[in-house]
């Protein structure tokens, strides 16, 4: 019954103009670059398509001198510690910017700052830049005008295209802003072709046209002309109806039922999506009723209307974003705390309550698909078998049986889970296993293109463990992941944890020190120093001195060496102990006392042999400030051998 006034039309400050290319990417560019069209933002539909053409065009030359160099002086004191960073750094220099939701935040922070400042010619990325970054953009580059939206490729949606061509066009710079969109690459080598011939009736006639490949959702210049031309499509409610929502509405009190059918009605929903929301909240109020956690008490409210009550208390941080968190408390009394397994078990059930990170769970998959056919080759399974076989492998769920069980009992009691997913997966777990820090665990899934996607999960994964876990519930094994983890957490990308603080979600996220101190976090860097010693530990129990050499080159012991000192070492011993009291206190010292003067803590790990004789070790010095920088243990004076053999 309020007023209201309609804004039926609300025109660009910044007009913008269209174009269809017949040219390659490459062309298409330099072209713009030439006409003075820059910055431009060139827009792809995967991670691995953005980064390619940054690389194509990073090597083509896109930049001057002078902006090079600016974007240089631009980026001192910016650290590139992570595999991506290193490629993403050379692009920068060149000029080439890349943003897509799989890098690290403190870098997609960085190209964001850069283009602000007008010193990124071009940037190719995801269609993220198109939502909600302030980014100024001269001229937007569509590669396709096609995209995967989880089931099938399709064309783009008008509504899809004029959000990305509306990031074209700066108001306060330009007068017009500018999107291109690309022809499929056969219409550009048909294109070409007929440009070579001239006009020439003889060559067109030769000329054997490209078709498109087979299933390839082709688009035209009649396809831009339309995305140009029509308005963007109406957009189309789509509520759900929860448990967690029908409990919040009778923790209000009243006739809830009525409450939710009203909220129903009120909605933008066609009229039969409205009638199966209200048999969706039927279903889940007798649900409720019958599982004794709402009670109805009929005609009791005012004017003989119904009532429904509670009749448990809600968990006091219950909310809709992490329902199962009382469930991953209730699960803990599950273990045994005098299991070896148990820190690693309380990790499984945690990692399960969280968000899949599919990049990495996709990468887990392809790496046991691919051992388990080579292990298949070697028994001599028959191809078709094998194919069989294959396709049962998957990405690892530890407590898979335990924990759908015991959820299955848990929404006995407890309805409202039903509206959320257990997903058991082993991303901290199979990093703690491995004893990997973030570099080493990126290189051995080949996922650096995916590494923020990784650093999210590991952040929310010490979020969880952090604050939610009790005190009481974790063992020395467990306080020293969440250690490590956050450790890990800052100095890969602080951003997540600034977030928090600054939200005042996470006021202990930097642990306090005294002015001057060395280290900021004493146990998470003893944590990370003791892994990465016994990481080099289990990699000699296998004679993996290749990888061994991948690691410790950098100090001057590569693969040669290490092998030599694994000749020498089984000579005299038959194996290296990896079990627990391999892996314990006994076996490391860690001398601290040059710290202050030196930044500098001294370690030695000793190698558990079958005979006891503790002979053969690892020495090395800590650069404490370089470790502390990079989030990795870097060394010194690093040697490795028989006692009698490292005495001075």
């Amino acid at each position: 019954g309020r007023p209201v006034d309609v804004i039926a039309d609300a025109p660009r400050p910044v007009p913008l103009a269209y174009e269809y290319s017949l040219e390659p990417l490459e062309a298409t560019v330099e072209l713009a670059l030439r006409k003075g069209e820059a910055p431009l933002y060139l827009v792809h539909f995967s991670q691995d398509a953005a980064l390619a053409s940054a690389q194509s065009l990073a090597s083509y030359g896109v930049a001057t001198r002078e902006q090079r160099e600016a974007v240089k002086q631009a980026m001192r004191g910016t650290r590139f510690t992570t595999a991506f960073g290193k490629i993403l750094q050379r692009l920068l220099s060149a000029g080439v910017g890349v943003h897509h939701a799989g890098m690290l935040p403190r870098y997609r922070l960085l190209v964001e700052k850069l283009a602000q400042q007008g010193l990124l010619p071009v940037i190719c990325g995801t269609d993220t830049l198109g939502v909600g970054i302030n980014v100024p953009i001269h001229t937007v580059v569509l590669t396709q005008l096609t995209k995967f939206d989880g089931h099938h490729m399709r064309r783009l949606r008008a509504r899809e295209f004029h959000q990305i061509a509306g990031r074209a066009g700066r108001s306060g710079f330009d007068t017009e802003g500018l999107v291109i969109a690309l022809a499929p690459e056969h219409e550009i080598e048909n294109h070409r072709a007929q440009v070579k011939a001239a006009g020439d009736p003889k060559k067109l006639r030769k000329i054997k046209k490209k078709q498109p490949p087979e299933g390839f959702v082709s688009w035209d210049e009649k396809t831009f002309t339309h995305l140009v031309e029509k308005a963007p499509e109406k957009l189309t409610p789509r509520m759900r109806i929860t448990h967690s929502m029908v409990l919040a509405v009778v923790a209000r009190g009243g006739d809830a039922r009525a409450a939710v059918r009203q909220l129903i009605a009120d909605s933008a929903q066609e009229p039969q999506e409205k009638a199966a929301l209200a048999a969706r909240a039927d279903e889940i109020f007798a649900t409720l009723i019958e599982a004794g956690v709402v009670e109805k008490r009929a005609g009791a409210g005012p004017d003989g209307a119904d009532e429904y009550l509670l009749t448990v208390d809600l968990p006091e941080d219950f909310t809709l974003d992490q329902p199962l968190s009382p469930f991953l408390l209730a699960a803990l009394d599950l273990l045994d705390r005098d299991d070896p397994a148990y820190a690693l078990d309380v990790i499984s059930i945690v990692e399960a309550t969280l968000e899949n990170p599919r990049q990495v769970l996709r990468a887990q998959e392809r790496k046991a698909k691919d051992a388990a056919m080579a292990e298949m080759k070697a028994d001599g399974v028959e191809y078709e078998e094998r194919l069989e076989r294959l396709a049962d492998v998957t990405y690892p769920r530890p407590l898979e049986d335990l924990l759908g069980h015991a959820f299955g009992l848990y929404c006995q009691a407890v309805p409202w889970a039903r509206d959320y997913e257990l997903e058991p997966k082993s991303v901290l777990r199979d990093m703690v296993e491995t004893v990997s820090d973030f570099k080493t665990y990126v290189g051995r899934y080949g996922i650096a293109k995916s590494e923020g996607t990784l650093l999210r999960y590991l952040s929310d994964a010490y979020r969880v463990l952090d604050r939610t876990i009790p005190p009481a519930a974790r063992d020395e094994r467990l306080q020293d992941v969440v250690a490590w983890l956050g450790f890990l957490v800052r100095t890969t990308d602080s951003s997540l944890v600034d977030e928090w603080a600054a939200a005042g979600e996470l006021p202990d996220a930097a642990p306090p020190t005294a002015d001057g101190a060395v280290v900021a976090d004493r146990r998470g860097l003893r944590v990370l120093v003791r892994n990465a010693l016994f990481a080099r530990v289990r990699l000699a129990s296998q004679g993996r001195a290749a990888e061994l050499g991948r690691l410790d080159g950098e100090w001057g012991f590569g693969e040669r060496r290490w092998q030599d000192a694994l000749d020498a070492y089984f000579e005299a011993h038959e194996s290296i102990g990896i079990d627990a009291d391999a892996r314990s206190a006994a076996y490391l010292e860690i001398d601290e006392a040059p710290e202050q003067a030196e930044h500098v803590w001294r370690v030695r790990q000793v190698f558990a042999d079958e005979a006891g004789d503790h002979d053969f070790q690892i020495t090395a010095t800590v650069d404490l400030d370089a470790t502390q920088e990079s989030g990795e243990a870097v060394f010194r004076d690093y040697r490795v051998g028989f006692i009698e053999d490292l005495l001075p």
